[in-house]
């Protein structure tokens, strides 16, 4: 039995890589991947050809402040765009583009140098275009309203993941004293601090892949460490070593500098709005598939923690939504209900049931909810950067 997360039942940081094989996993269950949204912002969007070769930017000087990204992919693999400031710190980004479709990014950027990246196939480096953003913004000052969902937020995040500390302090002396039971117990619930905030996982910078990329994530040199090491080892041998000790540590040390920098992390509106969005693809290509916890089996926990971090940064933007668009608010609150409704069919005492024990029907209901929320929080970002 894996604990819950502290999830809200009322109004009131990408993730790691992904690869095709997670979305070849959703095929072999017959579920679908999360269709990207499909609209016309005007003239004003910077239009980007992505192809199996080629990243076309459609203008390479831009403007401080709202922008929109059009993200039109003409190739024949399914890929991803992301926009990158120096140290690839992502600014902002949007996975799962399959061929033919076409999405908006809706971000905030300041002046500087940056890179847009294209990735064909979901992997490597990808194909990078140089940016330059000049100019001081010269928007009207924030609304209120807006400011309070980031206040607001950034306090959520520093509180879940100071509530999970203590969990993360005790996973990892278990793994150090050789306690396998005790790690094992202790694991999942050592992730929920993490699995509430990653909607803004990304604005952490490589603390996202150095504790939470799983082995398949990893490209040719490239170290496995973090929760994701450490369950392998749980669940696969159970014999924990020195080096094991090692990865423990630093993922303690990891967790306590995201802890830090929580207080100074760039959150935005549209970066909570993105990173909403962003979580349920993941959700769709990770959890639902059961390829996130591959050997403990604990994604419904995972998955809980992500709807709950999604819904907390939808339910603080949702006084201005409101205003620009009554409608998507109410069909996003049934859409969160409905999710919650699903996924308390799997609650266990104070938790959830072993993962291996859903079956593909059922993996396929989870997946549907997915896609129906998806969907209308894909919209999100544009409503807040009116």
């Amino acid at each position: 039995m894996w604990m819950s997360p502290n999830v809200p039942t009322g109004v009131s940081m990408p993730a790691a890589r992904r690869t095709l094989a997670a979305i070849a996993g959703t095929a072999l269950l017959g579920i679908p991947a999360l269709a990207a949204c499909s609209s016309d912002s005007g003239g004003d969007a910077i239009k980007v050809t992505a192809t199996d070769k080629k990243c076309e930017v459609g203008k390479t000087d831009w403007t401080a402040g709202k922008n929109t990204l059009k993200v039109s992919n003409k190739g024949g693999s399914v890929t991803e765009v992301y926009v990158y400031a120096q140290g690839d710190r992502i600014i902002t980004e949007r996975e799962n583009i399959g061929p033919g479709l076409t999405v908006e990014i809706h971000f905030d950027i300041k002046p500087g140098e940056y890179q847009v990246a294209c990735k064909p196939g979901q992997k490597g480096d990808g194909i990078r275009q140089d940016i330059k953003v000049a100019g001081a913004t010269s928007e009207k000052p924030m609304d209120p309203r807006l400011s309070k969902a980031v206040a607001d937020y950034r306090a959520y995040v520093q509180g879940q993941v100071d509530q999970s500390l203590p969990v993360l302090e005790q996973f990892v002396a278990a793994v150090k004293a050789g306690d396998t039971a005790k790690a094992k117990e202790l694991y999942a619930k050592s992730r929920i601090g993490w699995e509430t905030m990653e909607p803004v996982a990304e604005s952490f910078g490589d603390l996202d892949p150095k504790m939470d990329a799983r082995e398949a994530d990893l490209q040719a040199g490239e170290e496995f460490t973090g929760w994701h090491r450490l369950e392998k080892t749980l669940w696969t041998t159970g014999q924990l070593t020195a080096d094991d000790t090692k990865y423990a540590d630093q993922l303690l040390a990891d967790y306590k500098d995201l802890q830090a920098k929580v207080g100074t992390a760039e959150i935005t509106p549209t970066s909570m709005a993105n990173g909403a969005k962003e979580l349920l693809d993941e959700v769709a290509t990770g959890k639902v598939t059961g390829e996130e916890e591959a050997f403990s089996h604990t994604d419904l926990v995972d998955f809980a923690g992500n709807v709950a971090g999604a819904q907390k940064a939808y339910e603080l933007l949702k006084p201005y939504v409101l205003e620009k668009d009554a409608g998507l608010g109410a069909t996003l609150d049934g859409e969160f209900a409905d999710i919650r409704k699903v996924l308390d069919k799997y609650k266990q005492g104070e938790g959830y049931v072993s993962y291996d024990t859903v079956n593909d029907q059922q993996r396929k209901e989870l997946s549907d909810a997915v896609n129906s929320l998806a969907e209308p929080l894909s919209k999100l970002a544009g409503a807040v950067a009116q």
